[in-house]
């Protein structure tokens, strides 16, 4: 089922996002092969943030093709497929708030990242994704069960 607004699906987006916390993040290599990794974003509506290491395998894949896929998925079978385009946030003042918005939130959504870059933020090596989607589609199990289709928004 198409959702015409971000709006409808927010909610249970924004809880299926705190619950899971931890979600596979697929890259396609150079060679044209999918490869996927565990990664910890965080949302602010509907933009994604990583932060990651910028000289990564992951890194070198989104320089070739900036199209990466985020999926979410929890023993309650409640799903989230967000397709992005992923592309680095250079700007140190907003390189910094979101290294505040990770330690500021809550854990387990929330975590301090300085545990992997000693630095801070200006740590050469920290480097800020944004996800931008053009797709997210929301599903259960249950509604799927049921014949409900997937909520799926497109900005």
């Amino acid at each position: 089922m198409s959702v015409q607004s971000f709006d409808e699906i927010r909610d249970d987006f924004a809880a299926r996002v705190k619950r899971i916390v931890w979600a596979t993040l697929s890259t396609q290599d150079t060679a044209g092969r999918l490869r996927s990794r565990m990664l910890h974003p965080i949302w602010e509506d509907a933009t994604g943030w990583i932060l990651t290491g910028r000289n990564s395998l992951k890194a070198k894949h989104i320089a070739a093709n900036a199209f990466v896929s985020v999926t979410y998925w929890d023993p309650q079978h409640e799903q989230i497929v967000a397709d992005c385009q992923a592309t680095w946030e250079d700007d140190v003042d907003e390189k910094q708030r979101i290294w505040d918005l990770f330690k500021s939130t809550e854990p387990p959504l929330g975590y301090d990242p300085g545990l992997f870059f000693t630095d801070g933020a200006a740590h050469p090596e920290c480097g800020l994704l944004k996800l931008d989607p053009w797709r997210i589609e929301l599903w259960t199990i249950g509604e799927l069960m049921q014949g409900k289709p997937p909520k799926v928004w497109k900005p």
